[in-house]
């Protein structure tokens, strides 16, 4: 299929772009490449999909492994129409968003513009040049505190807790209403806390990790009484490209859990990176983050049933996985 993939400079979306265009997908990627992060972490993942920064700087023809890149903002409606109209996408998987559950906080503009305003240009691009399908990142913050464990499609998500997961939340409304109105087939995934190899700044495992070996301190909320159900990105992976391989089995608007369904004490996290690098961490325990939920835990029923989706990586391979990633790509330069 044609597929274009928003968030391409992104984390799940470099391996999603990777995976689908190895598996003979014509991919197009599709960032902005913002100052959320450090942006050479996004360039250095286009650059492992074939895209070379001097090349977006300069806006040459930009082809990778099989993948075509643009920088295009979702809020350029005007440029994201034209890129819509020139391709005639079969599918399209909106990866793109601001995320942070803690940056929502201080930043809600940031959220509005990219979550609401980006996602709605998206739609619009989609109804306007019927693209058959598409599939959007939902999150599992739409859960907010919720004590029905675990959490599953069908449960109330009517009280999230912050900003970012309210917008997540007005994602998955806004694509219900086009799928009534427009009859554009759309399909919400809710992921829970994705890790792995080039993995976000911002996200526990990457600000442990650097701590740690850097002698820092790690900050550590609710005092450690927190429970996550860690996902590791090839397990991620796998499950958006069941669904883009099966998308006939998906409902004209559907929701699903991408989760591991195997909770993790987030202390028990801390002793297994502590182990895999041999070295103790300076534990810093402060009250809860305004924000933040105590506990995620997905029920991948029904992803399992209808796509037979089952998580294999466990929590100390996936982060072995992740220290030698972090120690190949930023201490072996140095």
């Amino acid at each position: 299929m044609k597929i274009l993939i928003t968030g391409t400079a992104g984390f799940i979306g470099m391996h999603l772009a990777m995976r689908l265009a190895e598996n003979g997908h014509e991919v197009t990627g599709l960032d902005n490449i913002n100052s959320y992060y450090d942006a050479n972490l996004k360039y250095a993942r286009l650059s492992n999909q074939g895209i070379k920064k001097e090349d977006i700087l300069y806006n040459r023809l930009l082809k990778g492994n099989n993948i075509q890149f643009i920088e295009i903002d979702l809020q350029d409606a005007g440029n994201l129409n034209a890129l819509f109209a020139k391709h005639q996408f079969e599918m399209v998987i909106n990866l793109a968003a601001q995320a942070g559950v803690r940056y929502s906080i201080t930043n809600p503009k940031d959220y509005i513009d990219s979550n609401i305003i980006g996602f709605y240009n998206v739609l619009e691009a989609t109804r306007n040049f019927s693209v058959s399908n598409l599939i959007f990142a939902s999150s599992s913050s739409v859960y907010g505190n919720s004590t029905k464990i675990p959490f599953r499609e069908q449960d109330n998500t009517d009280a999230p807790i912050s900003f970012y997961a309210a917008t997540k939340k007005s994602n998955e409304l806004m694509a219900h209403t086009y799928s009534h109105l427009y009859g554009v087939k759309t399909t919400g995934l809710r992921f829970f806390t994705v890790y792995g190899p080039w993995g976000r700044p911002d996200m526990a495992l990457f600000m442990f990790t650097k701590n740690i070996i850097e002698n820092k301190p790690i900050r550590v909320f609710n005092h450690g009484d927190l429970l996550r159900d860690f996902t590791y990105i090839d397990d991620t992976i796998n499950g958006i490209e069941s669904i883009v391989n099966n998308q006939h089995l998906a409902d004209p608007f559907d929701l699903f859990n991408i989760g591991n369904s195997k909770p993790v004490k987030l202390l028990d996290f801390i002793i297994a990176i502590e182990n895999c690098l041999g070295k103790k961490a300076q534990i810093e325990m402060l009250p809860m983050q305004e924000g933040d939920v105590k506990t995620t835990f997905a029920d991948t029923g029904k992803i399992n049933k209808k796509f037979n989706y089952k998580p294999s990586i466990d929590i100390i391979t996936g982060i072995d996985r992740f220290v030698e990633w972090y120690k190949e790509f930023y201490l072996s330069k140095n």
